[in-house]
């Protein structure tokens, strides 16, 4: 890392210190979750009610997760020192699950607030804005016909906050990094989930995850679609942000 590198984290790090993550409320409601034109286990699309929730509106940054490494001394994740992740503002990547569980711990203790991973179905219910059935976050259009999409992600990540907010005022719901959530995956649970606020099953060997990400030919996600990998994976497409029950 360059001194001048160093400085920009450092510099970045210092405004973390006195700032929680800048959140949005997701109004409590019902939605149809998953997708009937989807994937298998997308289906079968279901009415869900999701409590009233605070999201993080970024995902969680490499300058915020350099502050959490230095504050409890856990080793960084790999690709830590990579030169295509050094931004500040980039979100962080290759922690595993149990990695995002250890921040939200932390900053629950530092805050006095209960931090969290989102649910499946908090996620999708706010990638959505609030509009049913909405295939993609900002609408129904197809990523490859947005605004700029072919210059997008050439050579990596981007910083958090690019582009246009869904309705609900949150970044990136959908690019940049899959982003771990809190429940199990099971590709069946569509067909058993509880319909109020579900948790996902009660065991599993893979950890859901939600979002496209930059590594992808297709780098956007639809607000339906599913993926998960086991919880102790390290990888450099995968990140997090925060939820917080109100």
């Amino acid at each position: 890392m360059s001194e001048t590198q160093r400085q920009l984290e450092e510099g970045a790090i210092r405004e973390v210190q006195i700032a929680e993550p800048a959140m949005a409320t997701i109004p409590e409601g019902w939605f149809t979750m998953g997708c009937e034109n989807g994937r298998d286990d997308e289906k079968p699309a279901h009415r869900v009610w999701i409590d009233r929730l605070a999201l993080g509106i970024y995902q969680v940054t490499r300058a915020e997760y350099a502050y959490f490494l230095r504050e409890t001394s856990q080793a960084a994740p790999p690709f830590w020192d990579d030169p295509n992740f050094l931004e500040p503002q980039q979100p962080v990547v290759g922690p595993s699950w149990f990695d995002a569980v250890a921040f939200c711990e932390w900053l629950s203790g530092i805050t006095g607030r209960s931090y969290r991973l989102p649910t499946e179905a908090e996620w999708e219910r706010a990638a959505c804005g609030g509009i049913e059935g909405r295939l993609y976050s900002w609408g129904d259009s197809a990523p490859e016909k947005l605004p700029g999409y072919s210059s997008r992600w050439r050579n990596g990540l981007e910083r958090v906050g690019l582009g246009a907010p869904n309705p609900y005022g949150l970044f990136n719901m959908g690019d940049n990094v899959h982003e771990w959530c809190a429940d199990w995956y099971d590709a069946h649970y569509y067909e058993r989930s509880a319909q109020r606020n579900p948790q996902g099953p009660e065991q599993g060997s893979r950890r859901a995850s939600r979002g496209g990400a930059w590594r992808h030919h297709v780098k956007v996600s639809r607000c339906a679609a599913r993926s998960s990998i086991p919880p102790g994976f390290k990888y450099a497409d995968y990140g997090f942000r925060v939820a917080r029950s109100l």
